[in-house]
């Protein structure tokens, strides 16, 4: 039975493919809310397998975290920067400092989807 704690295949799978992943945590406030991204960092070979039309698959990846915190109000617009604060930024050498990371700000592997189901304004 999986606690939260690891990744879902297909989310470890779409980092492993250098895709983004988005998590929207509880805010600070009611009129606010926030989001925990994590981006794959490109390489070389991803770059050449773009051109090539196909992706590259890496389970070496590093990785950047943000997290951010947005007014509810201005979430849909485009001023959804205006208020917006980083409440948080890091880097992971791995998959497993990617865990690492999440654990220390609190926040489930299993919380993560992709950019277009979530309401992420990035």
């Amino acid at each position: 039975m999986n606690d939260g704690s690891s990744w879902p295949t297909d989310k470890l799978t779409a980092l492993r493919l250098g895709r983004r992943l988005v998590a929207e945590v509880p805010a600070s406030r009611p009129d606010r809310r926030a989001f925990v991204d994590v981006r794959p960092d490109k390489s070389g070979p991803d770059a050449q397998a773009q051109g090539e039309g196909w992706v590259h698959s890496n389970a070496e990846r590093s990785f950047h975290l943000e997290h951010w915190e947005y007014d509810r109000e201005r979430i849909d617009g485009f001023d959804y920067d205006i208020g917006a604060v980083l409440l948080g930024s890091a880097d992971a050498t791995d998959e497993s400092e990617l865990i690492t990371v999440l654990n220390a700000w609190g926040v489930r592997p299993d919380l993560f989807v992709y950019p277009w189901d979530s309401e992420d304004p990035k």
